[in-house]
């Protein structure tokens, strides 16, 4: 049973985690991307102020009237036989701006051959996960600021292991209109576990996002720039595949400085006729691109790219993200109307 459990985790380690960032804490697919736009931009984005009530699962200081009565939806076909998805909405409920929001995302992981000690085949089994949410944000009267925040409540099942827990996410969000600017902070999965998988409680996610972004004057682009994984400097791990060795056959490792280090929090993406029927999107995650490169030949690591299609109430977006030579994944996302 144990080399069962042994098994699925390994799996679930490379399907959630970049680095080793990933692998010291529970319920890593709180910080998975949510939706096409978000992925097409790089991943992790939170500087989106609009219709779209995805974004409010990663950024609730991003709640805003103009989500009212919108509905979102959208599927990933990720890693191996791995695929998630969400589903948000939104909706006003004075006319003015008391925007109360709701959302949902899961995981399911598949399922897995068991093995008892010896190696001998047992029954297969699968594993899952589903977070519930509910968020609110308000304006800081008198100013530009909007404050927000979320409540997660999170079930887990990994073969015959379940565990329940409880997360809030809270934002700041600073929104200057004659500029488009928009400037904004979160702190994501502050929470604990409730019921634990089996004895020993288990650390959340948590995660510092700072993201800035803005409409540039005259042209039809959107620019976006963000710093994930803000609470911990040192994001970077040297890979032991690029050691080089001298003519002595002394080895060293690889070096990372402190540059390197900074690089691998940055986000780059932009988004061209941003409020357009039709728009395109880029992205770039630099750590994503570094750490999945490979040496000997161009990968594209790291790159992503999309689009969007309004038609009528109805707003289809589709994203492409590269991880390396051997593993990209699909977005599928569609945003409704229902005023």
């Amino acid at each position: 049973m144990r080399q069962k459990v042994l098994i699925f985790l390994a799996c679930l380690f490379v399907a959630t985690a970049y680095s080793q960032v990933g692998g010291r804490s529970t319920y890593q697919f709180l910080n998975l991307v949510n939706n096409p736009r978000q992925a097409a931009l790089g991943g992790k984005v939170i500087t989106n102020y609009d219709y779209d009530p995805t974004q409010a699962l990663f950024n609730p200081a991003s709640i805003n009237p103009e989500m009212d009565n919108q509905l979102s939806i959208n599927y990933t076909n990720y890693l191996g036989d791995v695929n998630y998805g969400t589903a948000s909405y939104a909706y006003l409920w004075d006319r003015r701006t008391q925007v109360l929001h709701t959302g949902i995302t899961y995981i399911n992981y598949g399922n897995f051959d068991g093995y008892d000690e010896q190696g001998n085949p047992t029954s297969s089994f699968s594993g899952g996960e589903v977070a519930l949410s509910f968020g609110h944000a308000r304006n800081i009267a008198f100013t530009n600021f909007h404050i927000g925040a979320n409540i997660k409540f999170i079930s887990s099942k990994l073969e015959q292991y379940s565990s329940f827990g409880i997360a809030t996410d809270i934002g700041v969000f600073y929104y200057y209109e004659d500029w488009g600017l928009h400037i904004t902070g979160v702190a994501r999965n502050l929470g604990t576990q409730i019921t634990p998988y089996n004895e020993i409680y288990e650390p959340l996610p948590f995660e510092l996002i700072f993201g800035i972004s803005q409409n540039l004057q005259n042209i039809p682009i959107r620019w976006h720039f963000t710093l994930e994984n803000m609470q911990q400097w040192n994001v970077a791990f040297s890979n032991p595949n690029r050691e080089q060795s001298d003519l002595e056959g002394n080895t060293q490792g690889e070096k990372i400085n402190f540059i390197d280090n900074a690089f691998r929090h940055m986000i780059v993406g932009v988004e061209i006729f941003p409020e357009g029927g039709f728009n395109l999107r880029l992205g770039y995650n630099l750590r994503r691109a570094e750490e999945l490169r490979i040496l000997e030949r161009r990968a594209f690591a790291g790159l992503s790219a999309g689009f969007s299609l309004r038609l009528g109430k109805l707003r289809f977006s589709y994203t492409y993200a590269r991880y390396s030579t051997a593993a990209s994944s699909g977005y599928l996302g569609l945003n409704i109307n229902l005023q």
